[in-house]
């Protein structure tokens, strides 16, 4: 039986701050270009968290706002607020950057992260009042310490700084006095990840009543890698968010495909669960600080807020089949393999070429979920409309099977793609953002199917030339089967009785 997919959740970090510092294309111009135009403007186009909750793709992402309401919305959506919703979503929530900056010390577990002690004492009484964070997650903050004592570790000990407003409040010590894989800059990158991806499990529970014990297995599927010099991506992010969030009874690996390894872990999850070797698996991952500001340049180039200024993360659970939930058909399953071509049109077609196994046409799955990128990020830096992009590539895959009609071509675009809505934070967009509204779009009869398509980079790397990706099907459950011998008990007996009578009467005609 196939596995289903039980619940999702979606969180969003507010980090500006981190924007500024923590950025690849801020902190490369820093480096580069430290007196340049564009760093002296970057604190006059950052937005406030008021209008960072109300901005119509974030509440999206939530689950606040569906994606076919989001579409009546005419773009751009920077210049247009979300009325009646708070930071508080169907899927999750948009978390301030104090209360995140506080989140990454519950999440240290080597005392790397110093917060000082005014900022930690007021943000502590914030974290009071959320509903996820219990006694034994608020025990794991650690005392706050002098301001002084801060900037000697930024200014003497190399640890990286942590800003709120605009002014130090802490910092994350380095892990390693020349290990380059745990200086303060990666021990931050991975701490941002690790929190982010806690905040989504922590939902996942909340939002989907799950019982935290009945969690046997989870993958990390993020872009960051955690280790030393001796095996600098050895991981294990997953079962390091899994101690935080109290998955007492889990175990768990890390899963990386760049932008495509949320769908591969999905797959290995879905396959894990299928086998019986787990009832229960998480797949999860959390946002990406390099990602902060990438088209910043560009956005304020047109005037534009700077739209990248959230971290993203995610967590779905696979279970066994309940006869209720939607499953996730492993039969049907696209592979890009290395004979494939490196042409978008190849990557496609590859991935949704699986249907010909179970003769569907492409019009046959009601929704696919592609790089569901929000275009208000992507378009004023030149990259245009990615998931428009991509479906017509698999409208133009569609006319050329005989599938649908030329003249169709638009009509197919608007009823089986959607618009995007997810922060530009690399693995984050691809194909998984779409998989809480499809549980439920299925589960209210709304679609019968859809395809997840995760589509990477792997030339990112500087190993291979490849393009990745991989996608499946998630359905409307056929009803839980009760698992048959292909002989019932009584059916043995009568066999057995027939053959021993059969063989008396040998003996006697002996």
């Amino acid at each position: 039986m196939n596995s289903v997919i039980r619940g999702a959740s979606y969180i969003l970090a507010f980090a500006p701050d981190m924007v500024i510092h923590n950025g690849t294309t801020q902190t490369t111009e820093r480096t580069v270009n430290p007196n340049s135009e564009y760093l002296k403007q970057i604190k006059d186009h950052l937005r406030t968290f008021e209008q960072v909750v109300k901005y119509l793709p974030n509440q999206t992402y939530i689950g606040n706002i569906h994606p076919e309401e989001l579409a009546k919305y005419e773009q751009p959506w920077n210049d247009k607020e979300a009325e009646g919703f708070g930071r508080f979503g169907k899927y999750g929530e948009i978390m301030p950057q104090d209360e995140f900056i506080v989140l990454m010390q519950m999440c240290d577990v080597f005392d790397l992260v110093k917060l000082e002690k005014n900022f930690l004492g007021t943000t502590k009484e914030k974290l009071d009042s959320h509903p996820l964070f219990d006694e034994s997650l608020m025990s794991r903050i650690s005392e706050g310490e002098e301001a002084q004592v801060v900037k000697k570790y930024v200014d003497e000990e190399h640890a990286e700084p942590l800003y709120n407003n605009g002014e130090l409040i802490g910092c994350v010590k380095r892990a390693h006095d020349i290990d380059t894989n745990l200086s303060a800059h990666v021990m931050l990158e991975n701490l941002v990840s690790k929190a982010s991806n806690v905040l989504a499990l922590l939902n996942l529970v909340a939002k989907n009543n799950i019982n935290k014990e009945e969690i046997d297995y989870v993958i990390d599927c993020c872009e960051e890698a955690c280790g030393d010099m001796n095996q600098r991506g050895g991981g294990n992010f997953a079962k390091a968010c899994a101690e935080v969030a109290g998955f007492v009874n889990a175990t768990g690996s890390d899963t990386r495909g760049f932008c495509a390894g949320p769908t591969h872990a999905l797959i290995e999850a879905a396959a894990l669960v299928k086998a019986g070797v787990y009832k229960n698996v998480v797949v999860s991952a959390g946002g990406s600080t390099a990602k902060l500001g990438m088209n910043g340049k560009d956005h304020i180039k047109k005037g534009l807020p700077i739209l990248e200024d959230v971290l993203g993360g995610f967590a779905v659970l696979v279970s066994e089949n309940d006869g209720i939930n939607p499953e996730i058909n492993l039969d049907l399953i696209g592979r890009h393999t290395v004979g494939t071509g490196s042409s978008p049109q190849a990557v496609i077609t590859s991935l949704v070429s699986s249907l010909d196994k179970a003769g569907m046409k492409i019009t046959d799955v009601d929704k696919y979920s592609v790089e569901m990128q929000n275009p208000d990020v992507t378009k004023p830096a030149g990259a245009g409309d990615v998931p428009l992009a991509n479906y017509k590539m698999i409208g133009a895959l569609a006319v050329k099977r005989g599938d649908i009609e030329k003249k169709d071509l638009q009509d197919f675009t608007e009823k089986h793609g959607m618009i995007g809505w997810a922060p530009t934070q690399g693995h984050i967009p691809s194909g998984v953002p779409y998989i809480g509204f499809c549980r439920q779009d299925i589960l209210d009869g709304k679609i019968k199917n859809a395809m997840i398509v995760g589509k990477g980079s792997l030339f990112l790397g500087r190993m291979t030339n490849l393009f990745d990706g991989v996608s499946f099907i998630v359905e409307a459950n056929k009803g839980k089967e009760e698992e048959k011998s292909a002989v019932s008990e009584d059916k043995v007996k009568e066999l057995i009785a027939q053959a021993l009578k059969s063989f008396a009467s040998n003996l006697l005609a002996e």
